[in-house]
């Protein structure tokens, strides 16, 4: 019998909430800015500052998350080293430091917030680099 309570007093829950107005709701929008820079091509050099910037001139009015995260990616694989955080994506541009890398060809930037979307590929050079 307490099964039987139990179940009857989720759905009626599960009733109430479902009856409830959507228009309370505040509707939210992905953001998928274009990376303007990096270019394809650039070079950066390692342990220098680049400024990654993004073109934030579309941006909706309601984002779902504008708290940003830059990372690296190489052959198809996104590097868990943070290279910036906790900067509003739409600021449209953050410094970074340009990191110690295995090989030097073949990178992109990801930009996340809403969503991942990558810059084009660039190289980085330096000593240090292996390979």
């Amino acid at each position: 019998m307490k099964f039987f309570t139990a179940v009857s007093t989720l759905l009626a829950a599960f009733a109430v909430s479902a009856a409830l107005p959507a228009a309370d709701l505040e509707v939210r929008d992905v953001f998928v800015p274009p990376i303007t820079s990096p270019t394809a091509g650039a070079i950066w050099t390692l342990g220098q500052t680049q400024t990654v910037t993004w073109d934030t001139s579309n941006a909706p009015v309601n984002i779902t998350n504008k708290n940003g995260v830059i990372r690296l990616r190489r052959g198809g694989l996104t590097s868990p080293l943070i290279l910036a955080k906790g900067f509003n994506i739409l600021d449209g541009s953050v410094e970074v430091t340009v990191p110690l890398v295995v090989e030097s060809t073949d990178y992109s930037i990801v930009l996340f917030g809403d969503s991942g979307n990558f810059s084009p590929q660039f190289t980085i050079t330096g000593s240090g680099i292996i390979g």
